[in-house]
């Protein structure tokens, strides 16, 4: 499985690092279910006023999707020869 990193400041002038975001196909079922989720995050994130900077995008996930939709977006198929 892919991810990817975001960085950001927010409103207060914090950087802020989003960690572990899923890398889906477009086409992918669970795709449009996720950016919803990172969406709700990111602002859930900039409204906050805590001294954290760095956040586990798949934590949330782990907390707010149903086992069955998180085990299909992060124990996909491995790529093969690390490609």
């Amino acid at each position: 499985m892919l991810t990817k990193t975001i960085e950001f400041k927010s409103k207060y002038g914090m950087k802020v690092k989003i960690l572990e975001v899923p890398v889906l196909k477009e086409d992918s079922p669970l795709y449009f279910r996720v950016n919803l989720k990172l969406n709700a995050f990111i602002s859930k994130v900039m409204k906050e006023h805590a001294q954290k900077t760095t956040y586990s995008f798949r934590e949330y996930l782990k907390k707010t999707m149903k086992w069955s939709d998180y085990e299909l977006i992060y124990y996909s198929e491995e790529l093969k020869n690390n490609a």
